[in-house]
């Protein structure tokens, strides 16, 4: 029986489309991405609907739009797949977007790697939505496509080399209070992040925001410098790396602030020809420029999030890289080395393909040993001459080494620390993503399915997780009824007043060793009354082996690490690892080769790995997405997946 789930990127959307003159709202409509669905600007949109002109938009909501730009339904009959291209000699062809259809759904139905996928269809997060087109390749259309509307065969033209335009920017002071539009899958955490302020700072700027919560479509104030200096530039490649690398005076070209350049839009510039050229998000750009929501048009000066100075290595032509792993071989303590070697077998396995495929490289390993012996490894480490560092495990070990080398900024990898304190540092890739944002994620999915239910969080001693989830919950739902609990069986059916018959509850774990006793819990539950809604921040091997049970519960849980075992990439590496070591990768060394392997594809031959960071990447088994996590902090991993079970 196929289990019955679907795995959604965090970062996907889902739109409704409407045939007549009308657009009811659904979860995750802003009127931007409506407004832009339909083809007409985010003022038209709100003088058809006086109504919502403060932009506020609740799911159901019936919005009136023009029929004469609006977007066409997709038609739900089946085309013949046909092939509309080749890329890289490979016949592809397109399917169209349905409902329901994730990144994770389309990898599994046409057994193609999610990094393949992405190879094909490089703009993919932004490319979510339905009736939009995915390329895949043509065998796998017509082998695994089923009933799925397809595109029908077009001309095909040659892929044109896009070619440098000139620019010229004009001065656009950033003004102090600077306004910005509420997105979607917006929340405290990321907003104060993305712009580098305190949450206390933010609420001073918005009077009233702390009682009334972030809502879709809403300005707010966010607090920027108002300097900028000119700096002008000689050639294509100086522009397109302007506020990475130290430009040289030539020509008037360039306006750079404290936080931002200015590009001129050139005829022929889309939305995503700039973030890509300049290495910042989407979000980044619309919240520099709300303008943006009246869409992209010719001489439009856009003020782009200024880059890091990227890290130029220092060894020649090869990539000089140290991995530094706790053996403990120094002080004879075996607590941490089998983690360590495992990790070194997936290191090993991702270094043989990268060098396989052209990257010189130049790799030390050092023995980390413990905390006492730490900062005696470090004298093995020669940081005039190293280009990347990935390890210790442990945070205390991390910022010996920050501190070590902060004098060269060499780009430091931590593998599994995460915590605030490590923020500060602007040379630090964080790969762990933090509870904070698995809590932020499960809000948003409980409040989408909230209507009056009384909720119980269940947690252990500490409740700092229950208690971060308690709060944004009593921000996100209105009239909530939460009750923290130290154990699922605390958890009970609810009353109605009127009838006095059990009412369904919603159940929220948020401790990671409670999963088999919350499981069975919320099975009981679920079969004594229809409604149950469980969640879970963590995942227990449980939720796998009893997925029809919960899916009756209909369980939404998150997890860090999933492999697809459908997909050719990860076939590929997992028969490369079984080859080697005559075994299944385990949970470490899977953690090892994704670690490494997304670092060194992230490295280009100068070494710039700063300048990568924006690109999302999934490994074996890990999502890599990182956001800085202030303006000049570190960079932290937010990928996760979130399983659904479905009824």
């Amino acid at each position: 029986m196929i289990k019955r789930f679907f795995i959604l990127s965090s970062l996907c959307m889902v739109l409704g489309v409407s045939a007549q003159k009308s657009h009811t709202v659904v979860q995750g409509d802003n009127p931007y991405n409506i407004a832009k669905k339909y083809g007409i600007t985010v003022d038209e949109l709100l003088k058809l609907n006086p109504k919502h002109k403060d932009g506020k938009l609740a799911i159901g909501d019936v919005l009136t739009v023009k029929t004469e730009k609006a977007a066409a339904a997709v038609a739900p009959k089946t085309v013949a797949p046909e092939k509309v291209g080749t890329i890289a000699g490979t016949p592809v062809g397109k399917i169209i977007l349905q409902p329901k259809q994730t990144i994770y759904g389309i990898t599994k139905q046409y057994r193609i790697s999610e990094t393949d996928l992405r190879k094909l269809n490089p703009e993919l997060d932004s490319h979510m939505k339905i009736g939009d087109e995915i390329t895949l390749p043509l065998t796998s259309i017509k082998k695994y496509g089923g009933d799925q509307p397809t595109v029908t065969a077009t001309a095909t033209k040659p892929v044109e080399t896009p070619v440098e335009k000139t620019v010229t920017a004009t001065p656009t002071p950033a003004v102090e209070g600077e306004n910005y539009v509420i997105q979607a899958k917006d929340n405290y955490y990321r907003i104060t992040k993305q712009f580098g302020i305190s949450q206390q700072d933010l609420y001073t700027l918005n009077p009233g925001l702390e009682e009334k919560g972030l809502k879709p479509g809403e300005t707010i104030k966010i607090k920027r410098s108002n300097t900028e200096t000119v700096v002008e530039t000689t050639n294509s490649k100086a522009k397109m790396d302007a506020g990475n690398d130290n430009p040289s005076p030539a020509s008037n070209n360039v306006v750079i602030g404290d936080d931002y350049v200015t590009y001129t839009v050139q005829q022929g510039d889309t939305v995503f020809s700039i973030v890509n050229k300049f290495g910042v998000s989407i979000d980044e750009l619309i919240a520099l420029n709300p303008d943006l929501s009246k869409g992209l048009k010719t001489g439009m000066v856009l003020r782009i999030k200024k880059q890091d100075p990227v890290y130029v290595k220092k060894n020649g032509d090869a990539l000089s890289v140290v991995l530094m792993l706790p053996f403990g071989y120094s002080t004879n303590e075996t607590q941490y080395r089998g983690m360590a070697l495992d990790f070194l077998t997936g290191a090993k396995l991702a270094i043989e393909r990268n060098a396989r495929g052209g990257q010189k490289l130049d790799v030390k390993i050092v023995d980390s040993g413990n905390e006492a012996s730490f900062k005696n490894s470090l004298t093995q480490i020669n940081p005039e001459n190293t280009d990347l560092i990935i390890g210790p495990f442990f945070k205390s070990n991390v910022i010996d080494v920050l501190d070590f080398t902060k004098n060269q900024k060499i780009p430091v990898v931590a593998p599994f620390a995460n915590t605030p304190e490590l923020y500060n540092y602007n040379n630090l890739i964080i790969v762990e993503t933090n509870n904070q944002t698995y809590a932020d994620k499960l809000v948003e999915e409980v409040k989408a399915v909230y209507s009056d239910q009384k909720i119980y969080v269940v947690t252990d001693a500490k409740k700092e997780n229950a208690n971060y989830i308690k709060s944004g919950l009593e921000k996100a739902v209105k009239n909530p009824n939460i009750v923290i609990v130290n154990s699922p069986a605390d958890i009970q059916l609810d009353q109605n007043m009127m009838t006095g018959q059990s009412a369904p509850v919603i159940a929220v774990l948020a401790n990671e060793d409670m999963g088999d006793v919350f499981a069975n819990k919320v099975i009981a539950l679920s079969k004594e009354v229809q409604g149950i809604k469980a969640f879970s921040m963590f995942y227990s091997p449980v939720f796998e082996k009893k997925v029809d049970d919960l899916s009756q519960a209909s369980l939404v849980y998150l997890m860090d690490r999933k492999i697809n075992t459908d997909g050719n990439f990860e076939k590929e590496i997992l028969a490369a690892y079984k080859s080697k070591y005559c075994k299944t990768p385990p949970k470490y060394a899977i953690v090892g080769f994704d670690v490494v392997n997304d670092m060194l594809t992230r490295e280009n031959k100068k070494g710039e790995i700063f300048k990568q960071m924006n690109k999302v990447q999934t490994q074996l088994a890990t999502k890599f997405e990182f956001v800085k996590s202030k303006a000049n902090g570190a960079y932290v991993n937010t990928g996760y997946r979130v399983i659904r079970l479905v009824p």
